[in-house]
This record gives structure tokens, C-alpha cells and sequence, in this order.
């Protein structure tokens, strides 16, 4: 959702009272919104002062025409400056699980992708400054995400119309990062970086990044690196299973270097990046080496009546398996503006990733995954015809993945996509128009058993943005969107230990189709700010792992396909109190459910949350109660998960050194209180309850 621009680089301060019903979020939003909203008459005659107090906006680069948030017909959150480096943790998934509407899949520590709206995998795409994140995320929750929050610069999220020119199938949204690595200016004095150091107890986290530019004339040099180490992680109190979860650390390393020539009218850069990362995989079990199926039923015992666990080895008592992963990526950029009438800029994306991580157990590699991908992506920005601005564009991508060994249980598959698109904008007195077309074609093919399949899809969005007061904006979009299944989708056979699963494709998948809409309210300026947001998807052939059997834990999960429904709330309100404090409300809560009765899998709770922020000289400072619901409304085979609250605390101090040199200090601490909580959205929820208490200190210099 939006998110409140006023409160950038502000932090919080002491705890409030928790909000004790968490189910209740809608109507706690929406009793806030009537409440904010109840100033407008006196926004009408303070509107100057109003919009004097109301701090300038952070563009959304992604959103394709450069808009700010305010202006983007369905809610993005942006994340930049003082209040990434503090929302920054080791996976994109916990950076973000805090904004409203975002949870974390949460696997461990090694592993975390955002969810979006109650959707996940391949219906959340992330974006490496406009360009796709080929990685093996989206296969399974697993597998890590092959970027690194602490080299990134501005995190973006954003869904609706601006969010199809990146994909059809993105029905959850678009994470973008953005990023230093391709330099698109010549530093001032010649060069400029950054270095930053912080460690947290919760797992022994020691990390460190640096980031160097320089330049002359007009070539410009990036290089820039990181290292992180972290043992296992320890969990709230109570846990029957311990302190700490077995397997769950995780060590990396990233380096990059980037060259760019810079014009007057644009930049071309190229840049290499090598990541590599260790972490282990909690709650693997080879209790269920031999399961099989029987028609719809798992068979998890040998056919003489001997089970499957007794063998001349032992396993329960072995190492839990380890994930050693490395992605080495080449990206292109480029921009040029104004290159000929008519045309305001021509900006280009392409990508080369070859990607690669192996499961070792017991010293051995069981199984190897490759993902080797290319894709490219030009954008045409014209200008203003008959009052429409816009851009067209289109993009191609290849995708060709392998898993081999004992857990193998996707063919090799290849995927070719293209795809063309469309996004116009118009403006009207105090109102502001979008539409936004995209069409793609996709061939997914098998190459063990040479089974092909081809889809097409089209996608289409309109939205709207009205100032109807200074300050007060109303904003809805209609959408209509296709997402074309994925090979894992089509053609998976076999178990998948990480997750306790045994997944059965299905080739006969059709596409999706979603009808959605979204309204939201917003409040900019002034001392009262908010942000209120509801939605429905209603989607015909949703496809999702539905659970035929299950087994000591073992789910058999067979691809299906059946109408769904997502309805939701989420949103945020800031009261300032005086010229130095401010407290903010917020929460969000959605259902999704079958149209023929049911509760899809892995939907998080409702949650509400009370926070207190304080700004004085260099000093900044939070504090904040998150309270999580129970999440009782669960799929057939899905255990119900306990609701739980956590204070989370943090502050910061802004200085400079004797020569002008800015820099900071910063300390933040989460679940200060060591409550044991259990995320739901989590494959493995009761092996890897979420982090206990957790202290982060923290430098960080910019020269």
C-alpha cells in the first residue's frame, strides 16, 4: 500500500498498547479513515499550510512514467534512505514482511520471498531495476532469492495497472530493486560509496557492504561488495524443540562491478555480479524416502511390509541438508532521452543469468538445480499525443531449468515468453487516468518426455486517481489479467522433501483469469496522513497444490484448478503530535477462499499494529507493537496457527565528522518481548518458529 511519504527517515519511540483483536482490522482501519477523513472541511481552508508540511514524494521508477506514489492509481510502498536501513534484514522476504499487506514466506534464514495480498511464487515478480530476477525462488519457498538487501538503494512495491507492463501474472505485484551497480552519473567530486557494518544476536549476525563510484569525463566505475555470516538462530521462549533451529544458518558473499559511459542525453553500462550462499534447510526429513502414490493416495511403506525407514543408515540423527548456491549475473542498462521528435526516452533492460545451487546431505550433493536465463526488455516513451502520455514496449524471455539427483522432481524443462505492452496515462483538471495493456505468449516444453505446451494471454487495467480536495485523493482500478502456468505447475512428479511434499503436475493447466478491483482512500498533507486501501481478485481457474492425502506430515499435492476469491483491507494512519512526535495505526487482513467452498493454503493472518515515532536534532527513534491474529479459517490438512504479538524498538543518531563526512549509528531490536510465534504462511512453520529476541547494531558512513 501507499505509503505515508511524510514519514520518511522519521523513526518511533516507546511501546503503546497492543490492539488486542487483530480480526477486527477492517473495521480499526476503516473507523480511522472516517476519522481522519472528518478534518476535511478544515483542509479546504488550510490547504497551503497543509501542503508546506507535506514532504516531497519518492518517484517509482518501476511504475514506468516516473510517478510518485501519490499519484499512482493503486497503492506501491516505497522503502529508501534512513528507513531501509533500518526495515533491511537478510532476506527480501523479512525486509519486507512489515509494510501492510506484505507478509514473508519464511523458511528458515536462508530463504524468504515477500507475499503480496495473500499471493505468492510466481505471482509476485521481483525486479532488479526493471529487469526480471532469474533465480529458483518462485519454484519453491526453499529457495533463496538471488539479490542482497543490503546493497540495495530503493525497494519498490507496486500492483494495478503500472504493474502489468512487467507481467500479467504478477496478480500479487511487482518488488522492484533498485540498485548503484551501473552508474548513470558522473559523481561530483570524482568519486563517492558508502560502508556499513552491523551485527545482531538473534543469530550471530555479522555483516558488512561497501559500495565505491567513481568517474571522469564520461566514464564511470562501480564496484561493490558484501559478506554475512550468521550461526543458527535462536527462537522465543517455549519452543518444546529447544533454543535455537537446527540448520538455520546462513553465510554469503556478493560482488559486483559496473561500467557505464554517460552522455548529456544518456547512459549504456553493463555490470557482473557473483553472488554465492550457504544456509541450511530445517524441518528436511527423509522419513519419507520410498513414498509413493497409489492412484490419489500416499503409500509411504515398502510393498513386502518392511517400511521404508529401515535401512543400513540412519538419517534422523544426520545433518540437516545445506543449500550452497551461486548466481552470477551480467545486466545491461541503458537510456537515451530525447533521441528524436516525439519520442521522450528509449531505455533498455537485459539480463544473463546462469544459476546454480546444490543440496548437499551427509557431505554428498543428493541434488543439483540449474537455472540458465536470458531476457531483454526495451521501452519506448513517447510524447504527449491529444494529452496521452505513454510507453510501449516489449520483452523476450528464455528460461531453461534442470533439476537433477534425489529430489528431481521436475523434469528439465525450457520456457520461451514474449510479450508486448502498453501504458498510457491522461490528465484532467484534478484527476489522473491510466490504462495499461500487455499480451504474452508462452511455450513451456519438457525436454525428458517432449511434452509441449503453448498458452497466450491478455491483460488490460484502468484506473484513476481524483484530488478532489488538497491534499485528499480517491483512487480505483479495474483489472483484467491472464497468468500462463509455469513448468513446475505443468509438469512436477516426485517428492520434495524441503517442503514435506509429493507434487503432481498437471499438463492439461489452463491460464488464469482475474477480475479485480481496487479503491483506496489517501490523506497526504497535513498533521493527520493516511492510506486506506480494499480489494477483491476473483479468478477463474486459480491454480493451486491441492492436498489429495496425507501421511505422517507427507502431503501428496496435486496441481489443480478451481474459481477463487481474495478479498482484503489493508491500511495506515498517522496522527503527528506536536514537532517532534507522531503515531501511526496500521493493519491489514485477507480471505481467500474456493467459490465452491474452502479456504486456500498458507493465507496469513490479520494483523494490526501501534506505532510511536520521534524525531529530535540527529536523534530518531520507534516503537512499536505488532499484534498477529489466530489463523483458524485453514485448508483441509493445514493446522490451525496461534496468534502472537511482538514490540519491536529501534533508534538512530545522524552526524558529521570534522571534514563534513555524513555518517550513523543505529541500534533496532524485534520481539523485544521472546514471544514464540509461528509464521502460517510457512511450509515449515512448526520446525522454524520465527526469530526470538533480536539486538542489531549498526554503522554506517557515506563519502
Amino acid at each position: 500500500m501507499h505509503r505515508i511519504q511524510s514519514l520518511r527517515g522519521e523513526f518511533s519511540a516507546p511501546a503503546v498498547s497492543p490492539v488486542q483483536r487483530p480480526t477486527q482490522v477492517a473495521i480499526a482501519c476503516a473507523a480511522l479513515a472516517a476519522w481522519a477523513f472528518s478534518g476535511l472541511a478544515s483542509a479546504q481552508t488550510v490547504a497551503p499550510a497543509a501542503a508546506e508540511a507535506a514532504l516531497s514524494e519518492v518517484t517509482v521508477s518501476a511504475g514506468g512514467l516516473g510517478q510518485s506514489g501519490s499519484e499512482m492509481t493503486t497503492p506501491a510502498s516505497v522503502l529508501e534512505g534512513q528507513e531501509l536501513v533500518l526495515r533491511r534484514e537478510a532476506t527480501l522476504g523479512e525486509t519486507l514482511g512489515g509494510e501492510p499487506g506484505i507478509h514473508s514466506s519464511h523458511f528458515g534464514a536462508g530463504a524468504s520471498r515477500p507475499i503480496i495480498r495473500g499471493m505468492d511464487g510466481p505471482r509476485v515478480k521481483i525486479l532488479s531495476d526493471g529487469a526480471e530476477l532469474h533465480d529458483a525462488s518462485s519454484i519453491s519457498p526453499d529457495h533463496a532469492v538471488a539479490m542482497e538487501p543490503m546493497l540495495a538503494t530503493q525497494v519498490e512495491v507496486l500492483r494495478g495497472p503500472s504493474a502489468l507492463i512487467h507481467g500479467g501474472g504478477a496478480m500479487g505485484g511487482v518488488v522492484n530493486i533498485l540498485d548503484n551497480k551501473i552508474p548513470t552519473r558522473i559523481p561530483e567530486k570524482g568519486y563517492e560509496g558508502s560502508a556499513e557494518l552491523r551485527y545482531g544476536s538473534g543469530a550471530k549476525e555479522k555483516a558488512g557492504a561497501f559500495s565505491l563510484t567513481g568517474g571522469a569525463g564520461q566514464v564511470a566505475v562501480h564496484v561493490e561488495g558484501l559478506t554475512r555470516d550468521a550461526d543458527d538462530y535462536r527462537v522465543g521462549s517455549g519452543w518444546a524443540e529447544g533454543k535455537r533451529v537446527g540448520g538455520s544458518f546462513s553465510r554469503g558473499d556478493t560482488g559486483s562491478l559496473g561500467l557505464s559511459w554517460i552522455g548529456t542525453q544518456g547512459y549504456l553500462g553493463a555490470a557482473y555480479t557473483r553472488q554465492t550462499s550457504r544456509y541450511g534447510l530445517p524441518g528436511h526429513s527423509h522419513d519419507f524416502e520410498g513414498c509413493h502414490t497409489h492412484g490419489d493416495h500416499l503409500h509411504c511403506g515398502s510393498h513386502d511390509g518392511h517400511d521404508h525407514d529401515e535401512h543400513d543408515h540412519e538419517h534422523a540423527d544426520s545433518e540437516v541438508p545445506v543449500v550452497d548456491m551461486v548466481s552470477e549475473r551480467l545486466d545491461m542498462r541503458g537510456e537515451l532521452r530525447q533521441p528524436f521528435a516525439g519520442v521522450a526516452a528509449v531505455r533498455f533492460r537485459a539480463g544473463v543469468t546462469d544459476y546454480r545451487h546444490d543440496e548437499i546431505e551427509e557431505g554428498a550433493i543428493a541434488t543439483t538445480f540449474k537455472n540458465k536465463a536470458h531476457d531483454a526488455r526495451v521501452e519506448i516513451e513517447h510524447q504527449p499525443i491529444g494529452g496521452l502520455r505513454g510507453v510501449v514496449g516489449m520483452q523476450t524471455t528464455n528460461r531453461k531449468f534442470s533439476a537433477i539427483g534425489e529430489e528431481a522432481y521436475v523434469q528439465p524443462t525450457e520456457t520461451r515468453r514474449n510479450s508486448l505492452f502498453l501504458l498510457e496515462e491522461y490528465r484532467w483538471q484534478d484527476w489522473r487516468f491510466e490504462g495499461a495493456l500487455r499480451h504474452e505468449r508462452q511455450t513451456a516444453e519438457a525436454l525428458t518426455s517432449g511434452l509441449e505446451r503453448k498458452h497466450s494471454g491478455t491483460s488490460a487495467s484502468l484506473g484513476a486517481v481524483w484530488q478532489f480536495v488538497p491534499g485528499y485523493q480517491l483512487a480505483t482500478s479495474l483489472t483484467h489479467s491472464s497468468r500462463l502456468p509455469t513448468v513446475e505447475e505443468l509438469y512436477a512428479q516426485g517428492l520434495h522433501m524441503a517442503t514435506s511434499t509429493y507434487e503432481r503436475g498437471n499438463a492439461d493447466l489452463q491460464r488464469e483469469k482475474s477480475k479485480a478491483w481496487d479503491l483506496s482512500l489517501r490523506k497526504t498533507a497535513g498533521a493527520t496522513t493516511f492510506s486506506v486501501s480494499a480489494f477483491q481478485h476473483r479468478v477463474n481457474n486459480y491454480i493451486y497444490g491441492r492436498t489429495l492425502d496425507e501421511h505422517d506430515g507427507l502431503q501428496l499435492l496435486q496441481y489443480s484448478q478451481a474459481n477463487a476469491r481474495f478479498t482484503g483491507l489493508e491500511g495506515q494512519v498517522r496522527q503527528r503530535l506536536g514537532s517532534h512526535w507522531g503515531v501511526t495505526l496500521f493493519g491489514d487482513t485477507v480471505r481467500a477462499r474456493l467459490d465452491a467452498g474452502g479456504t486456500l493454503p498458507r493465507i496469513p493472518s490479520a494483523r494490526v499494529g501501534l506505532r510511536l515515532d520521534a524525531r529530535w536534532n540527529g536523534w530518531q527513534g520507534m516503537a512499536e507493537w505488532v499484534q498477529v491474529g489466530k489463523q483458524n479459517r485453514v485448508a483441509e490438512f493445514e493446522s490451525t496457527t496461534a496468534g502472537y504479538g511482538m514490540l519491536n524498538l529501534s533508534a538512530s543518531y545522524q552526524m558529521r565528522t570534522a571534514g563534513g563526512t555524513p555518517w550513523q549509528i543505529y541500534v533496532k531490536g524485534r520481539n523485544l518481548t521472546d514471544r514464540l510465534g509461528y509464521a502460517h504462511t510457512s511450509f515449515i512453520k512448526s520446525a522454524a518458529p520465527l526469530m526470538g529476541r533480536n539486538i542489531t547494531v549498526g554503522v554506517k558512513m557515506d563519502f
